[in-house]
């Protein structure tokens, strides 16, 4: 192990062809023909997505609004932060944000606080997941899409935290934003 840290030149894979092996609606699979960084040929199979948005609404009393929604290639019912995909590639993430909040929950927010970026599984997924915090809710009717069954559920940050850590909520955008949001809550009463 060593202090320095190697230049990036060190790490680099050089893409030599590349195949759409499935062109879907949501998702795109591609397998490209590789250079790895010591000269040696590889492939690599992954997965392009629009790239997605997931928001914390957090209300006065610190409760976050989740919705509860089943998961079919998990086969079960999971509590998730509101969340859904871009709706087209140069969509603004916020304004993504503040759609899905509002379809999902009825909420409007008069504050939005960028979190950062979420990578789901960057070894084969490009997806980015724009996080995001809702503050200042004021509530109204919901609007899911046709094809989402969703009950939205009031729950404390801080017990959703240790829901998180117990291993209960296994959604990962779930946990990296609401750990981000306890971690900014718990940083500005100090």
């Amino acid at each position: 192990m060593s202090n320095q840290s190697k230049p990036l030149s060190f790490f680099e894979e050089k893409q030599n062809s590349s195949e759409l092996i499935f062109d879907g609606k949501v998702l795109h699979v591609y397998k490209d023909n590789i250079t790895l960084p010591n000269g040696a040929p590889a492939f690599r199979e992954y997965i392009k997505h629009i790239g997605a948005v997931c928001v914390v609404a957090l209300t006065d009393d610190n409760d976050v609004i989740c919705v509860r929604q089943f998961r079919y290639p998990n086969a079960s019912v999971m509590f998730e932060i509101p969340a859904g995909k871009l709706d087209y590639k140069e969509e603004d993430p916020r304004e993504a944000a503040i759609r899905e909040l509002r379809e999902e929950t009825g909420a409007i927010c008069k504050n939005m606080t960028y979190l950062g970026i979420y990578l789901s599984s960057p070894a084969i997924l490009d997806e980015k997941i724009h996080m995001f915090l809702a503050e200042g809710l004021e509530f109204g009717q919901t609007d899911p899409d046709d094809d989402e069954f969703i009950e939205t559920v009031k729950i404390p940050l801080d017990t959703l935290v240790d829901m998180i850590m117990r291993g209960e909520v296994p959604d990962g955008k779930t946990q990296a934003a609401v750990m981000r949001v306890a971690h900014l809550i718990d940083k500005r009463s100090k």
